[in-house]
């Protein structure tokens, strides 16, 4: 009975996928507007110094308003979301969790690597996730149990698609670790020289902007993800439901699979986003401290 109630769940979250593809193509189009826009340089600073532009505002009303339509018995949280509806969202149990405009600083120095960021929370559970390139008009969907599909924008609203899965690492004569441009640290460098030693091989490093990371060990590009610096839910919870659904994982220093909406903060601990999770080596490397 149980399995016959997640077949059906995953059936009716995947009606939903053509219509959250359409309503980011709405918003990323907005946002690439402004990105080519001569004032595309000017922003706001946010009270945690964090930057906002108008193609995060402009994005944030489109999706606000489009999930309403397609729910509107669903609330929605966004890193643009006002302090009263962020205090609201803790007596939220399912509810539709976005960034978006993902890399804001990376639209401000014009690297391109930033992305729309939609996932559907229910109990603490990322259960659909949508990772959306504006620029590329590429979308990456993930039900957890279910789908894990690249959907490129072919125009007229059709949509070219085809299957993510993450890649296995035995076998493999290189390990390529994902990273942000911006966040490294002592913790980072310690972990790097872990898999050094630990690796029988090649390490690699890869860098790159916002949840960008999550959307390339789905596509089978990377093995680990490893974040020890702050983020927000709202950062993590469609690339996990997109990892998850391509054979990967999230999880916390705890070897847990990351929870939302549980505390009073937003905040996302540190975590290991994982491409081969069956591999002894993540075992090993979650006992590790380096702190």
């Amino acid at each position: 009975m149980e399995r016959m109630d997640r077949a059906a769940n995953v059936r009716d979250l995947s009606e939903w996928v053509q219509p959250l593809l359409a309503l980011c193509r709405e918003a990323g189009e907005a946002i690439c507007e402004h990105y080519y826009h001569p004032a595309a340089g000017h922003y706001e600073s946010k009270s945690d110094d964090s930057p906002l532009t108008r193609a995060d505002l402009a994005s944030h009303r489109l999706l606000v308003s489009g999930l309403a339509t397609l729910d509107a018995s669903l609330a929605v949280l966004s890193e643009e979301s006002t302090p009263e509806e962020i205090v609201r969202r803790r007596d939220w149990r399912r509810f539709w969790l976005i960034d978006p405009l993902d890399g804001t600083r990376e639209f401000l120095e014009r690297t391109g690597e930033f992305t729309i960021n939609i996932a559907l929370i229910d109990d603490h559970r990322p259960v659909l996730g949508i990772l959306y390139l504006p620029l590329e008009r590429i979308g990456y969907v993930g039900i957890p149990g279910g789908q894990a599909q690249r959907f490129v924008d072919a125009g007229e609203g059709r949509w070219t698609v085809s299957e993510l899965a993450t890649r296995a690492l035995d076998g493999a004569a290189e390990l390529t670790v994902l990273a942000s441009r911006r966040h490294r640290g002592p913790r980072f460098t310690a972990c790097l020289a872990w898999l050094e030693e630990q690796w029988d091989g090649a390490v690699s490093r890869s860098n790159m902007g916002s949840a960008l990371k999550f959307s390339r060990m789905a596509e089978g590009y990377g093995d680990l993800y490893p974040r020890f610096s702050p983020c927000s839910e709202w950062d993590t919870a469609a690339g996990q439901a997109v990892l998850e659904a391509a054979g990967g994982l999230l999880l916390g220093m705890d070897g847990q699979p990351l929870r939302y909406n549980c505390g009073d903060s937003l905040r996302s601990p540190p975590f290991y986003a994982i491409a081969d999770g069956e591999h002894t080596l993540w075992s090993r490397l979650l006992a590790v401290n380096f702190a």
